[in-house]
């Protein structure tokens, strides 16, 4: 008797997508008075259980990723060369996405597709206003920890990076002296990822609780009216992970860009459903190494570095909701003011990466410096949560992308394996 093939994780998880939101949408526009009681009692607990076991690990493998990253490397140039290739990666691929954003924006011109005057608000409700980013020389200069351990209490993701090359460095200087640390260092992530592996599982069930409390909790008529803006980001965001990340993958790390994202779908499903670089971040780093092929030592350092600074999804939200905005009050912006929200939105991606809340908080930022209308903002919120999910999926496919050419231009052999994906 033939024994019954299982299904993979991926499978399982994306079948918890599609049933997540034909659910939402059903409870949404057939018995919107089910939602709360639903949502309350099984949509926001399956999801918060699932974040919560995925973010518990965020701060450890962080830690320890880190750290063993930088002893991976060993020499220090051969560390310093790394590092400023991820950099370059980074900053080149987010320029590129804000200016997708801005194009698109200019040219479908989603402001001047539907009346907003009803929807346009004098200011912000108290919980809505995005909190004020520091300046970002105030938070380059607080990536040194004052003490680490408040940082890894606090989940300072820049901090905690910080720490952890220090740790690294040490390790590598101190030799045999330090053989012990860095054992426990190699078990404690060998416990750590075990653990990833056995929260992953509950993945699925962790995928339909976001996406249906997300889809049910949003009214269909905001969906309509914002469905213009809605496509220009989606239709953004595809152009950028196809031509962007698909170039890079093909011509920087001679692979096939298909092969490529379609190992990497597991990890982009939690990011989908978590819309948290972070939470999804012990689930990227799992996949990269195991489906893409990627070394630890590199998977280990550039990974987290991108997840804690690399938003070029987020990048391409603020350049379309930039010009969105000024379209629906009606204010031209000039090629001065379009260099300004480049420029900010590339180097603030870096200096704020470890506020609450930063897509929001790099927008209010963007739209003060061209004198645009922070409560603009507004416009967008009851929408931005699927948005979230999206722009998630494309930031840790190019950490996974960068990781991947990084890794090839150290060591031409890298390649993805020739196996099944789990």
């Amino acid at each position: 008797m033939k024994k019954k093939k299982k299904l993979s994780l991926t499978k399982k998880i994306l079948i918890g997508l599609i049933i997540g939101i034909l659910v939402g949408l059903a409870i949404n526009l057939y018995a919107p008075n089910l939602f709360e009681p639903f949502d309350k009692f099984l949509f926001q607990p399956l999801g918060t259980i699932f974040l919560n076991l995925i973010t518990m690990l965020v701060v450890p493998i962080v830690l320890i990723s880190i750290t063993l990253g930088v002893v991976g490397l060993g020499d220090t140039k051969k560390l310093g060369s790394i590092g400023l290739k991820t950099i370059l990666f980074f900053l080149v691929t987010t320029c590129i996405a804000i200016i997708i954003g801005l194009t698109l924006a200019s040219v479908i011109e989603p402001g001047n597709a539907g009346n907003f005057e009803d929807m346009l608000v004098d200011e912000l409700a108290e919980d809505q206003k995005p909190e004020k980013a520091p300046p970002v020389q105030e938070t380059l200069l607080n990536i040194i920890p004052k003490n680490p351990v408040e940082a890894l209490a606090k989940g300072e993701m820049l901090q905690i990076i910080a720490f952890a090359v220090f740790l690294g460095f040490a390790i590598n200087a101190l030799g045999e002296k330090a053989s012990v640390v860095k054992t426990f260092f190699e078990q404690a992530n060998d416990i750590v990822m075990y653990l990833v592996h056995v929260v992953i599982k509950t993945a699925p069930y962790g995928a339909f609780g976001l996406i249906a409390s997300a889809v049910g909790g949003l009214g269909i008529d905001a969906i309509k009216a914002m469905s213009a803006y809605f496509m220009v980001v989606v239709l953004a965001l595809l152009i950028h992970f196809i031509f962007t990340y698909g170039s890079a993958a093909l011509f920087l790390g001679k692979v096939n860009p298909i092969t490529f994202f379609k190992r990497f779908v597991p990890a982009m499903s939690v990011a989908f459903s978590t819309s948290s670089s972070n939470a999804t971040l012990p689930v990227s780093m799992d996949v990269a190494q195991e489906n893409l092929g990627v070394p630890k030592r590199i998977s280990s350092f550039v990974q987290p570095l991108g997840a804690t600074i690399n938003m070029d999804g987020t990048a391409i939200m603020q350049g379309v909701a930039t010009v969105f905005i000024a379209q629906v009050y009606g204010i031209d912006l000039s090629l001065t003011q379009l260099l300004t929200v480049v420029g900010l939105a590339v180097v603030a991606s870096i200096g704020t990466a470890g506020v609450p809340g930063v897509g929001f908080i790099l927008l209010a930022m963007v739209l003060q410096s061209v004198n645009l209308p922070v409560e603009g903002i507004a416009l967008i919120l009851g929408i931005d949560r699927l948005l979230d999910m999206t722009r998630t999926a494309v930031n840790i496919t190019g950490d996974a992308v960068a990781a991947y050419v990084v890794a090839k231009s150290e060591d031409s052999s890298v390649q993805i394996p020739e196996k099944e994906m789990d």
